[in-house]
């Protein structure tokens, strides 16, 4: 989605003239140095885990420098740089200084935000991911209508793409039903449940499911369920309702149905199951990862047990330091520990050393993300 609004042509525009700025910065040690000393030693380039989440984070980053970005480049230093007189020295300049660039840096910014915290979400380890895929695309869907002012003309083309990434993928009969089931959305839209195709999606579900046990389907569609969208039983109950209203680190579906779901058994089965699902493969990447970086090829005679403990412990020590920093809020999920999703903004394409640009990160390919 991000790669599709991104080729937007006034996106692209705006994300062409950010690569020129923060190559030719990149390109010499001068001007590096320079940038560096300006911005207290933070560096513009943030590799993501994606080359489009990559964009939104070094997007962010320049809006984040904005000001020592100016500085710089009305310094006296900058004036005395040999490569203040270059072409594209004179166009970093201007771009810089050029009140519309940074406008544009805002409005792209508002329009990826939305997505890139899905994004986060799906990518991050600490909760499954499966129960709010499709509700907070149709929330990401809302927020970036807004941030356009409700311009149909401005928001068609980048909801257009979104419908049509998530078609076939996201909006699956599991998404919906993990949707509703979640009761985050169904006790917080009332209509949720009045949705005919919502509802019929639902139904092909239970129906691919239970194909081949018809009481079960009659006791999940025509008895659990109803309880449900009624919110009777247990599922009226003030701690029920109070429990599911903000979506923050501590709500988990799949627990809440393990609390509440006590008079509906055979959906409280089938919720637990689903909403415990995680909806990318992120996690399993970055456990091969773990895994590869043990079992090398100075060290590849380890016994097979002895091999699983130590991806075991490495990887679950990984995780509680990034739980840890999550809290702290200061954790990024989107970074990534190698440069190759960034290398477009710091060299053009067709000149890439990787070696040459994890050595100017301080990044390294090898290291397990």
């Amino acid at each position: 989605m991000l790669e599709g609004i991104g080729a937007l042509p006034r996106f692209k525009k705006l994300l062409d003239q950010a690569k020129k700025l923060t190559i030719f910065i990149y390109a010499h040690h001068k001007t590096l140095a320079m940038m560096r000393s300006y911005t207290n030693k933070r560096e513009i380039i943030q590799p993501g885990v994606t080359i489009f989440a990559s964009a939104f984070l070094i997007l962010q980053s320049l809006a984040e420098k904005k000001e020592q970005l100016r500085h710089m480049f009305s310094s006296t230093e900058w004036e005395e740089c040999k490569f203040s007189s270059t072409p594209k020295g004179i166009a970093s300049y201007k771009t810089v200084s050029r009140v519309q660039f940074w406008s544009g840096v805002t409005q792209c910014l508002k329009v990826f935000s939305p997505l890139v915290k899905v994004l986060r979400m799906v990518d991050a380890d600490w909760k499954p991911s499966m129960g709010f895929v499709y509700g907070e695309i149709k929330v990401a869907k809302e927020e970036i209508i807004t941030s356009l002012g409700g311009n149909e003309k401005a928001y068609k083309p980048i909801i257009d793409i979104i419908n049509k990434k998530m078609k076939g993928r996201l909006d699956s009969s599991l998404h919906l039903t993990s949707y509703l089931l979640n009761s985050y959305y169904h006790y917080k839209d009332l209509q949720l449940q009045y949705d005919p195709d919502i509802m019929n999606t639902i139904l092909d579900f239970f129906d691919t499911l239970l194909c081949d046990n018809f009481e079960m389907q009659r006791q999940v569609v025509t008895i659990d369920l109803p309880k449900y969208k009624k919110k009777v039983d247990r599922f009226s109950c003030d701690l029920a309702i109070k429990n599911c209203r903000v979506n923050d680190a501590e709500f988990d579906p799949a627990s809440w149905w393990g609390l509440f779901g006590g008079t509906t058994p055979h959906l409280k089965k089938i919720a637990t199951m689903i909403l415990s699902l995680t909806s990318s493969s992120s996690g399993c990447e970055r456990n091969w990862s773990t895994f590869e970086g043990l079992h090398t090829k100075k060290r590849n005679r380890l016994e097979a047990s002895k091999l699983n403990n130590l991806v075991y412990v490495q990887f679950n020590a990984n995780l509680m330091e990034k739980n840890q920093k999550r809290k702290d809020r200061n954790m990024e999920v989107l970074l990534a520990n190698d440069s190759l999703s960034a290398q477009e903004w710091i060299v053009d394409v067709d000149e890439v050393d990787p070696e040459t640009v994890n050595e100017d990160l301080g990044t390294n390919d090898n290291q397990a993300p």
